[in-house]
């Protein structure tokens, strides 16, 4: 179920999508492109002002599917960033238009051109899914589009896709797991499966994973996969207890992670063989398999409990906001307001002032709930990683896994 939103409410859409077209992307057709959506006004009076025009904002984000909850928590992560400046940020008000994605990669240039040639938003912000936040960054590029992407990790979008318009307020799929292998060679395990469903997350996850375990001294046995978002992982589990590994690893998320983690227990093997995983594995999922997680160990650049006054005061007002604790999809989407507030403020709400907004943004120290982060010359987050624990309905902080850990961005020819 999604929560009513106490703050903001979305705008509706009333037109048809178009098809884009555009130029080839360069920081020119970024420059190029209007950021204001309103004529010039007369003044008939010289004590009679023109308001800004509203800056409009397209949220892609999934609303129906395995990842509904996701995008619940980055969309109420936003808008309370954007209701703590009262409503606007650069002293603009913000008109929303959504889109729920499906999580569906065959849709996503349809969906992302109804927000960028038929409502003409200035921004874009979206998604979860990896493989729909490539289409984004594809018609993004083509059409000088700011996007800011607050969850999906995609390596190709701040690699060989890395564009001056698109910022990544989240991490790559590189980033959360490749301290993973560490931590469980540590830890004493030799051998590993990993597992996963098979796309653009769970491929990159996998490889970043078997990257830091082997060079701890660790192998990989076993690499497993399923199609998403299917979840009958019966048959790959058969597998994992005939392989009789020393440990798991793993990335799911949302409705296919708690299925994992409960079938995983069912099957007895969360007893046999320790299962660990990209902390997405139990990141907002802990209501729903509290009993079969418990001990469970992942990394990720978010912790419950983290020893922050900045994090307390944060959960304490996202849970008043919105009748429940946030996680790191909340906080990555709060990021995400915090990012486009501090840019719009620093070019005193002048849209139009291209240059100076990418600069702004290139050069932004977030005081985040998770820590502060960076961001990288491919804009992408430089960002601690930690080692949390489940206890309870929390993944409680154990420890920094990776301190200030910066995507290896291979490919992209920005900076």
């Amino acid at each position: 179920m999604t929560p009513t939103d106490p703050i903001i409410q979305p705008a509706a859409h009333t037109a048809d999508s178009a098809s884009a077209s555009g130029p080839t992307p360069s920081r020119r057709a970024f420059l190029a492109r209007s950021g204001g959506t309103a004529a010039a006004l007369a003044l008939p009076a010289p004590f009679i002002h023109a308001q800004p025009a509203k800056l409009k904002v397209g949220m892609m984000l999934p609303s129906s599917g395995a990842f509904a909850a996701l995008g619940t928590a980055i969309n109420n992560g936003f808008k309370m960033a954007v209701a703590e400046r009262g409503g606007k940020i650069g002293g603009r008000e913000i008109e929303y238009f959504t889109v729920d994605d499906e999580s569906n990669p065959a849709k996503a240039p349809e969906n992302t051109n109804r927000l960028v040639q038929r409502d003409k938003v200035d921004v874009l912000v979206g998604t979860v899914h990896s493989g729909v936040a490539l289409g984004m960054a594809k018609i993004a590029r083509e059409t000088g589009t700011l996007l800011l992407i607050p969850n999906a990790g995609a390596d190709d979008i701040t690699g060989p896709m890395c564009s001056p318009n698109i910022f990544r307020t989240s991490f790559s799929n590189w980033q959360p797991v490749h301290p993973l292998g560490k931590v469980m060679a540590e830890r004493g395990h030799k051998t590993a499966v990993w597992i996963s469903w098979k796309y653009a997350a769970g491929d990159e996850s996998g490889a970043s994973f078997k990257q830091g375990f082997e060079r701890a001294g660790g192998k990989v046995v076993k690499e497993l996969g399923l199609p998403f978002p299917n979840v009958e992982f019966q048959p790959l589990l058969a597998e994992i207890a005939a392989l009789k590994p020393d440990a798991v690893a793993c990335f799911f998320a949302g409705a296919g992670a708690a299925k994992f983690v409960a079938d995983y227990a069912a099957a007895g093997l969360k007893d046999k063989i320790p299962l660990y995983g990209s902390g997405f594995l139990t990141d907002g999922v802990l209501q729903a398999v509290q009993a079969q997680a418990q001990g469970l160990m992942t990394t990720l650049h978010y912790a419950d409990s983290l020893p922050s006054a900045r994090d307390k005061e944060f959960r304490t007002r996202y849970a008043v906001a919105y009748k429940m604790q946030p996680d790191v999809y909340a906080v990555q989407g709060y990021d995400t307001g915090l990012v486009l507030a501090q840019a719009m403020e620093a070019v005193k709400g002048d849209f139009g002032n291209k240059q100076g907004l990418i600069k702004a943004m290139e050069g932004v120290k977030v005081d985040s709930p998770r820590g502060t982060w960076t961001m990288s010359k491919a804009h992408n987050p430089i960002q601690d990683i930690y080692l949390r624990r489940v206890e309870g309905e929390q993944n409680k902080y154990v420890s920094v896994a990776w301190k200030a850990l910066a995507d290896p961005a291979r490919g992209c020819k920005l900076g």
